[in-house]
Parts: C-alpha cells; structure tokens; sequence
C-alpha cells in the first residue's frame, strides 16, 4: 500500500486506532471514508475532519456490511484499500459457561467474522483495481497471549493466519494483503488501557505506523519495534518467559 493517492474504507474507525490512522491517512494525501454504527458520532467526525467521509455499517450484520459495501463503491469506484479495523476485547473466565461464552460468541462475530464478510463485500471489486490493498488488523496476542482474554487472543491469531492464506490465494491478482500488528496502545479497547503505564500512545503508535507504510508500501506486516517483543518470543526461543512477562507470572506460569 503505498503512503497516498488511495481510497481508503476503514470500518469500525469512529474512535482509537481506527479513527487516529484515518486522520494520518487523509493527512497523507488519501482519499479515507470511515464506517461505525452511531450516525451521530459519524457526523461529528466528518464536521471536524473536513474531507474525511462517512458510512453507516454495523460489522457485525452481513446486511448491514452488504448495504454499506453497495454504498461506498457507488459513491468511491476508485477504492482500493479496505482495512478491516473492527474489534473488541472482553475478560474472560473459561472455569465456568457463564464466564465466556456469550463474550467468545460476541468476539469471534466482530473480531473474525466482520473481517471475513468485509473482505467478502469487497474482494470482486478490488480485484477490478490495478493497485489494491486488503489490511488486516491482528495484534501481539495472536502471538503470545493475554490469560485474560481467551477469545481475543485466538481471534487475533485466527487474522494472522486468515493473512497469510489471502496472501497466497491472492499472489496473482492485483490486490496485496497487509497485516498491522499493534501491541497494546492507550485507547478504550479495554477498561483503563487508555491510562495504562505498559500501553503505547496513540500518537507514536500511528507515527510510526506511517512512517513504516511509507518506507516500506509493500510490507507483509506492518509492526512497530513494541510489538516485536511479543510477535517473535517463539522464534527468538523465549517464549515461556515472553508468556510469563506479558502475564507477570514467573517462567513456571504461576
């Protein structure tokens, strides 16, 4: 994806990640349309980002993604990179039914499924495009993971792998898959992330985000140097430890 000239639908972009990396995007000289469900809140991100354009879509309705699909090429038959930007994130207590499954049910339909309906709506119409991009969103918890969050982790995991098998069954067509891969950023994904010590700020994570979509437009994975720590404990042959540190559990998992 090279830094400018697209045109850019981010669903689920009205607030953290999505919503800062729409402003650098449409900053750099991209043409960004942002998608959420309050059409409140859209209207107040368009009146205060004038060029950046909005869309209503619920990401976790195959109709609405469908309506929102038929929208945005209408009105933009130019676009060429969609970035699957929805998620959530719940603790989640796997000792009991009660604790998880309405919360995995929840996070496997937004985290894994809207990506994969998303990509769905999109596909045909961006292999019509000489230059396309498919960005994913996974996280460092799709490679060492959070004991809290079972359902996000493995839905994370799921986007990498999903990534890399696009990647293959894509190699002959115009469009290219992208994977960004942030660590944890203080946003409101999760209670008091936002003010956590431990969490990158928004600001230096879109930064550098930027920075290495500029330098590198055809880049597989786009991670910034905090997530490395997670994304390569297994490779590195720390990963016990690696594990034992994001949990800050001693190296026997206590």
């Amino acid at each position: 994806m090279h830094i400018s000239g697209n045109t850019i639908f981010i669903p689920g972009a009205t607030s953290g990640i999505g919503l800062a990396l729409a402003r650098a995007l449409h900053e750099k000289g991209n043409e960004v349309i942002v998608g959420g469900r309050r059409t409140e809140l859209l209207a107040q991100i368009v009146a205060e980002n004038p060029g950046i354009q909005a869309v209503e879509i619920d990401t976790t309705s195959p109709d609405s993604i469908r309506r929102a699909a038929d929208e945005v090429i209408a009105a933009h038959p130019e676009l060429n990179v969609l970035i699957a930007m929805s998620g959530i994130m719940r603790v989640e207590d796997w000792t009991t039914p009660a604790g998880f499954l309405d919360t995995a049910e929840a996070t496997v339909t937004t985290n894994l499924l809207g990506p994969i309906r998303l990509i769905a709506a999109f596909i045909e119409h961006l292999q019509s495009r000489p230059d396309a991009t498919i960005m994913t969103v996974s996280s460092g918890l799709a490679f060492t993971p959070l004991r809290i969050t079972p359902s996000y982790n493995a839905t994370k995991a799921a986007i990498h792998m999903l990534s890399e098998s696009l990647r293959l069954q894509l190699a002959g067509t115009t469009v290219k898959v992208s994977e960004l891969e942030p660590p944890s950023v203080a946003t409101d994904l999760m209670p008091g992330q936002r003010e956590s010590e431990f969490a990158m700020p928004l600001d230096e994570f879109i930064a550098e985000v930027v920075g290495l979509i500029e330098t590198d437009p055809d880049a597989r994975e786009i991670q910034v140097e905090r997530v490395k720590f997670l994304r390569y404990g297994e490779a590195r042959g720390d990963y016990d430890e690696t594990v034992a540190a994001l949990n800050h559990l001693d190296p026997h998992g206590r």
